[in-house]
């Protein structure tokens, strides 16, 4: 996993990654606290997190054009300025009256979360290649997010505390800088093709791999499905633990487990996803999931459900591992940035669906099978992934020039490691 911080400029693409993460992990906690704190309003706070996800479910589409016609660390670059402008404006937001400068940070912050992820992803593969290093920079990535995740969103809640909302912002604007500096000093530049196609033609073309390349267009449709369910069931979480494990602690409890499992799994999920077809891995990777899911959800003590939660981190991981790598190796570089948009635009939708689904199904028909039922969901994207992608569709580093007929239904170009290390 640590091998690809051998390569100089991924030594520099994740640092920045991981800052900007940072970043924008320490906004999570303060800003919604911030906004109950001036109004008092539980809608009010709430519009924040849609104001911040709504931009990826708009922009997707165009967010990977952007990425497939320009120089991607360039746009990294622009999108990283652009996160801290956009939350600067919340310095200024202190009345009820002055709320909607918070809607707006948020709003800019999402745009440039959703232009920054593809170009990010698309221009891993031309810095460390598409062979054994993609599957250790994915996995070391994923690993890098878990910390981030359980770290960041109390350190920003702990300095909003102590020290109020315009530390943690500046502390995040620092992040976006030093994050836009440390993309700045690399030197591997990846623009795809002639900026000068019309925007349309790029969806177009986009569109058309995606309906042409079976095994991504089946990853896309058994993602969507694994996602919602993933979705509902965190969105549930809360309610589950105040009343069948004890409370709120509880919860902070699952989660830390939780993200233990998610950091022991990113070192694992690496040889899994370079030993093991797509299809294989992915698939028993979303059963064991929905298993963990289960378990834990029909725990009847703290200790099992800790234990599930531990579990259910490294195949959750591996899922996300498996995934990336598999469109980054089977996926033309051309188009990388677009397919990769297309399923943050499906995650987005995928989540938001999930979030409203779970807590109105728990209303419909009781908690403890508003749970069952999204685990059954879990499981079922499972099904799907093994049922719906060909064949032999493998997550292996292919040759040179040719395409790579172990790359199953898509036969995008595989190129060897051209990174060079120091």
């Amino acid at each position: 996993m640590l091998q690809a911080l051998r390569v100089r400029d991924f030594r520099l693409l994740w640092t920045a990654r991981s800052i900007a993460a940072l970043g924008t992990g320490l906004l999570d906690v303060a800003i919604p606290a911030h906004v109950y704190a001036v109004t008092g309003s539980v809608l009010a706070t709430g519009l924040t997190l849609a104001f911040r996800h709504l931009p990826a479910l708009l922009l997707g589409p165009f967010a990977g054009v952007i990425a497939d016609r320009w120089d991607r660390p360039r746009i990294m670059i622009t999108t990283d300025l652009m996160h801290a402008m956009a939350i600067s404006a919340a310095l200024l937001a202190r009345t009820p009256e002055t709320i909607w400068l918070i809607y707006a940070a948020s709003l800019g912050q999402g745009t440039a979360a959703a232009i920054f992820r593809p170009a990010a992803q698309a221009h891993t593969p031309a810095v460390v290649g598409v062979g054994p290093l993609l599957s250790a920079a994915n996995a070391l990535s994923a690993f890098t997010t878990g910390v981030v995740g359980l770290s960041a969103p109390p350190i920003g809640g702990l300095l909003f505390a102590t020290s109020g909302i315009n530390v943690v912002i500046g502390a995040a604007i620092a992040a976006s800088l030093l994050s836009a500096t440390a993309v700045a000093r690399t030197t591997t530049r990846s623009r795809a093709h002639d900026p000068a196609q019309k925007v349309l033609a790029d969806l177009v073309q986009g569109l058309r791999h995606l309906r042409q390349a079976a095994a991504t267009r089946a990853l896309l449709a058994t993602n969507s499905v694994y996602l919602l369910a993933n979705a509902a069931l965190t969105a549930l979480l809360m309610p589950f633990g105040v009343t069948h494990l004890g409370g709120s602690v509880q919860v902070g409890y699952l989660l830390s487990a939780l993200g233990l499992g998610f950091l022991l799994g990113a070192p694992i999920s690496r040889r899994l996803v370079d030993r093991f077809s797509a299809r294989t891995i992915i698939s028993l990777s979303q059963a064991l999931v929905a298993g963990a899911f289960f378990l834990m959800f029909n725990a009847s003590s703290l200790p099992v459900a800790l234990t599930a939660a531990v579990f259910l981190g490294v195949p959750g991981v591996t899922v996300l591992v498996a995934i990336h790598t598999w469109l980054q190796r089977a996926t033309p570089k051309e188009l990388l940035g677009r397919v990769s948009a297309a399923f943050v635009t499906v995650e987005a939708a995928a989540s938001m669906v999930g979030a409203f689904a779970g807590p109105a199904m728990s209303e419909l028909i009781s908690l403890p099978l508003a749970l069952n039922a999204a685990c059954a969901f879990t499981l079922l994207s499972a099904l799907l992934t093994l049922c719906l992608m060909p064949r032999g569709s493998q997550i292996l580093q292919g040759t040179e020039g040719r395409r790579s007929p172990e790359l199953g239904g898509d036969g995008g170009p595989a190129l060897t490691d051209s990174a060079q290390s120091e």
